[in-house]
């Protein structure tokens, strides 16, 4: 159906009106941002308004490129951005807050006002994002009963404690306090999740109203269908729907017709492109596809925020996991195929959208600032350091837990990282075979007496909660060793000076350790890529900087993005490389001025990991 067809369609459905809204509201207050039913649009301060805008997640983007993202955005021609606070990336532990240097989410929104971007937030404290347990912190697992996003009364709680911390920061930056944030989310896709719990969602609603005050414009935002809005939305909560490129127009905002017979059309999520997981494909959609469609909102009068604009990175241990059919863990890379790259640089379809954008509202003077640059440092020779099993005094002074059966992270209350199971097995095994492990195996083959170990990599929890078999018990007794501080820096102190001057001969490449190495930058600190030739799966710092999980065997993604924020100029950059799996022989990295995102191999190929 052409657009004018689907027009009269939509007229004919009552589901929009044939009057523009340009009637401004004299009564309005100076500053104020709200919905008016009458002609189903926004006023901001009393005049019609309608935005265009894009995701971006400031966990996802080190600091010191905040503003390079942001100018491109604005220059884009976007008028407002969508942001989510992760609940867990400010509070690691029960009342233990961080809110400094990336974390630093005040500056954030300040920088957003400094380059005039209006703010749509989304604080939770549920986001899904992909995000490792979709923002809830995992120290809300070590109560084994609770009820995570229900009225659960340990749940509301710990909602309660942090609400508390975080929306006096909020206050003051709202639009009608004289800031740029101009809508708050409650909660995220709700209706979505099993539970249904309205007395959640009134509870939400009460707590945004008392710390934020009875003029906030608040809204929700769900799946374009009528269970999901049925479960997901509640009065007092403007209700929003989200869809992507390729969708009927006509049943996706049918569906927000149904729950808000009047007020503005808004798609919150539009999806320029979609996320990947280890062992599936590069996601990509056409920039073609991604600027018609949103051409079609626009002539319809919709509000419109694009997701992702920016997608970013999955640092350090941030990646989440999918659980619907089954587990599968999202890449580091968030690039998202998104108009800007993963590393920050303008693509075709960025351009196609602002050209897009340029027919419906008057874009910035000035150029789209460039790419920022980036350098090939080449190969880099790395050697090994220690098995893990060597320097588990020094990652765990505490010494192992001892268990009959093993526990999981939850239990020994460990949020991320590794955790190292060992024990002796109780009768010969002729043939490597799997331990039972959900959801995935470990292999093994040895005698009886034998001891053996197996380190379990924190892949990241189910954007709901709990991934499948997190509460299962495996089958072997023994001991269990917590390897404590992965995140950085007791690896600070793993530099070359300290290499082992011999290994034991025929040291096996297999078990997990330790890869040491240094590179030095041509005077200048450039955003590059690092590609692992031969490696298997692991984890990779520099400088101490978690730059999250790397798992070529697998793929799609075959590099990792290696801001230059975190290299130094004029003394040596510190590697530390745990591969879990098997190194090559001759073990180096391979640092690129270009991703490689898109080779996956076989499932014949995958390990067990």
């Amino acid at each position: 159906m052409g657009l004018p067809g689907l027009v009269l369609l939509l007229l004919a459905a009552g589901l929009l009106r044939a009057q523009p809204c340009l009637s401004p509201q004299p009564t309005a207050p100076a500053r104020s941002f709200q919905l008016d039913y009458e002609h189903d649009c926004f006023l901001r301060d009393g005049v019609p308004f309608r935005y265009v805008s894009g995701s971006i997640h400031y966990a996802r983007v080190p600091r010191p490129a905040w503003r390079d993202r942001l100018l491109k955005m604005y220059m884009s021609g976007l008028n407002a951005l969508q942001v989510y606070v992760p609940w867990n990336y400010h509070e690691p532990l029960p009342g233990v807050y961080d809110f400094s240097g990336d974390r630093d989410v005040e500056v954030f929104l300040d920088l957003t006002a400094e380059l005039g971007l209006l703010v749509i937030l989304r604080p939770g404290p549920y986001i899904c994002a992909e995000w490792e347990m979709g923002g809830l912190p995992a120290w809300l697992l070590w109560q084994s009963d609770i009820v995570l996003r229900s009225s659960d009364p340990a749940f509301l709680a710990a909602v309660d404690s942090w609400l508390h911390v975080l929306l006096p920061k909020i206050k003051p930056r709202l639009y009608q306090n004289g800031g740029n944030i101009i809508s708050v989310q409650v909660e995220n896709e709700y209706g979505s999740y099993y539970a249904c719990d309205y007395n959640y969602l009134r509870h939400l609603l009460g707590s945004f109203r008392a710390l934020l005050g009875s003029e906030v414009l608040l809204f929700t935002t769900d799946g374009a269908q009528a269970e999901e809005l049925r479960c997901g939305t509640l009065q007092g909560l403007y209700a929003t729907v989200d869809f992507g490129p390729g969708s009927n127009l006509t049943e996706a905002f049918g569906a927000q017709r149904g729950v808000e017979p009047r007020g503005p059309l808004v798609n919150s999520e539009y999806y320029t492109g979609w996320l990947d997981y280890w062992g599936g494909a590069h996601a990509s959609t056409s920039a073609a596809q991604v600027a018609r469609g949103l051409a079609d909102m626009l002539r319809l009068g919709a509000n419109v925020n694009m997701y992702m604009f920016h997608g970013g990175t999955n640092f350090a241990y941030w990646s989440g996991a999918d659980l619907k059919a089954q587990y599968k863990p999202v890449t580091t890379s968030y690039d998202y195929d998104a108009p800007l790259s993963e590393a920050g640089d303008p693509t075709e379809k960025l351009f196609a959208i602002r050209t897009v954008i340029s027919q419906f509202q008057p874009l910035p003077v000035g150029p789209m600032p460039p790419a920022t640059p980036k350098y090939a440092y080449g190969r880099v020779d790395l050697r090994k350091y220690a098995d893990l099993l060597d320097v588990l005094d020094v990652l765990s002074p505490s010494g192992p837990i001892r268990s009959q059966f093993p526990l999981t992270f939850e239990a020994i209350k460990q949020t991320h990282g590794f955790v190292l199971y060992h024990t002796q097995l109780p009768r010969d095994i002729p043939a490597p075979a799997p331990l039972s492990a959900p959801p995935h195996g470990v292999p093994g083959d040895a005698g009886a007496g034998r001891a053996e170990h197996a380190a379990c990599d924190r892949q990241g929890r189910g954007r709901a909660g709990r991934a499948p078999g997190e509460h299962g018990q495996a089958q072997l007794r023994g001991q269990l060793q917590r390897l404590q501080g992965l995140a950085g820096e007791p690896l600070l102190g793993l530099q070359p000076a300290q290499q082992l001057a011999h290994l034991p001969p025929g040291h096996r490449r297999c078990r997990p350790a330790f890869y040491t190495g240094t590179f030095e930058t041509p005077g200048i600190a450039w955003d590059t890529f690092v590609k692992f030739p031969g490696w298997s799966k692991g984890q990779l710092w520099i400088n101490g900087f978690n730059l999250g999980r790397y798992w070529p065997r697998r793929g799609p993604q075959q590099t990792l993005f290696v801001p230059g924020s975190v290299l130094r100029v004029g003394c040596p950059n510190n590697i530390t490389v745990l591969e879990l799996e098997g190194a090559p022989p001759s073990p180096f990295l391979l640092f690129l001025d270009q991703p490689l995102l898109n080779s996956t191999l076989s499932p014949s190929t995958w390990t067990v990991g």
